[in-house]
């Protein structure tokens, strides 16, 4: 846990955020990639390799994003 926490406090916090405008909601007419694959995730329709690539790879900016906000000094505080 702690190198992820040191390669995440590497990488801008603004960096995250413009890759999730950008890469993590493109194509952004008719729906968001991601928001499409993640319905298909949960109707379970999501076999082909190809669709958990995709959802991988819009995914990954949103997932990073996350961790470097519960990961960061001052985060949620654990009991």
């Amino acid at each position: 846990m702690t190198r992820l926490r040191t390669l995440l406090d590497q990488v801008p916090l603004t960096l995250l955020a413009v890759l999730c405008v950008t890469l993590g909601l493109a194509p952004f007419l008719p729906e968001p990639h991601v928001w499409e694959k993640l319905r298909m995730l949960v109707a379970g329709t999501l076999t082909a390799p190809v669709d958990m690539l995709d959802l991988a790879f819009h995914g990954l900016p949103w997932a990073l994003l996350v961790l470097k906000l519960l990961l960061r000094p001052g985060g949620p505080t654990r009991t």
